[in-house]
């Protein structure tokens, strides 16, 4: 009796996935935190119910980007969207490859690329990452500064050394909302806080506190000191220029400072100290700083 040949199809084998330990995790935006695996041939992003990430937002378009995941590699493509697909604030033109660690910025959300041999561990630890850090500005969260204002004043107390709060308002932030739009306005928040950054130590706490406002934390800095920095910072963002698609955009700062008296018994008091302080930058005309 012949033996019948049994015939095996192998088709697109060289497209199927072969890095089945890719993800995006939800680092800023709604659903912070979630991931997604990334083990499908494609994946694609958009508003639309029918995409496999759906993110429901004005600035996504329907079908906005498409990740494959195959032998050469895991890329994305934009797919035409209106606003664009970005991959470390550079805008995607084609095929890009993804690498671990990228970020990548559709609508208002954005996403932490992740590959490795231990996706879970590395995971959790882009989670633990989360509790610390603000996803859009890469600065400190609010969390993490109450944690280090709690620490820093009783440091303070008990080595009897100064320490001083800056709060930083952006003036007008509405208005660059309502005219040029959120994507903008996300924008300008990172650029401030990366032109910041710049100006201050290692061992200063700079972290977005809300929205619009920042604080700077500034341990074994006396009040002449923490004015200085404040006008340095001040002069630094009025000169920088912003822009947003090409478009400039005007950006100045408010800034309150106050420095830890024997009177404040909770650390709430430096803040509203502070904040005091920033209500009459505002008020005086903006633009400037108060201590």
């Amino acid at each position: 009796m012949q033996k019948e040949t049994v015939v095996t199809v192998i088709s697109k084998i060289s497209d199927r996935p072969v890095n089945l330990d890719a993800a995006l995790v939800v680092i800023y935006g709604l659903d912070l935190g979630r991931k997604f695996d990334l083990t499908g041939e494609e994946t694609l992003i958009g508003r639309s119910s029918k995409c496999d990430i759906q993110i429901d937002q004005e600035s996504v378009s329907r079908n906005h980007a498409a990740i494959s995941n195959t032998r050469e590699g895991v890329k994305i493509r934009d797919a035409g969207s209106t606003n664009g697909t970005f991959i470390n604030d550079e805008l995607v033109e084609g095929d890009r490859e993804l690498r671990n660690g990228d970020l990548v910025k559709i609508g208002r959300t954005i996403f932490k690329y992740i590959a490795g041999g231990n996706i879970e561990a590395a995971y959790h630890d882009e989670i633990y990452r989360l509790t610390t850090m603000d996803g859009l500005t890469q600065i400190y969260n609010r969390r993490y500064f109450d944690e280090q204002l709690d620490r820093e004043i009783s440091r303070s107390r008990r080595y009897e050394r100064v320490l001083s709060l800056v709060l930083v308002d952006i003036d007008h932030f509405k208005k660059v909302n309502d005219k040029f739009g959120h994507l903008a306005g996300d924008s300008v928040l990172k650029q401030l806080a990366s032109t910041v950054r710049t100006r201050i130590r290692r061992e200063d706490v700079f972290a977005r506190y809300g929205g619009e406002e920042f604080a700077i934390l500034l341990p074994e800095v006396a009040l002449v000191g923490a004015r200085q920095l404040s006008e340095k910072v001040r002069r630094l963002v009025e000169k920088q220029r912003f822009e947003f698609d090409r478009q400039p955009i005007p950006v100045t700062i408010s800034l309150g400072v106050a420095v830890l008296d024997p009177h404040h018994r909770e650390p709430g008091d430096l803040v509203r100290a502070a904040d005091e302080k920033l209500f009459e930058a505002k008020t005086g005309g903006r633009n400037r700083v108060i201590a």
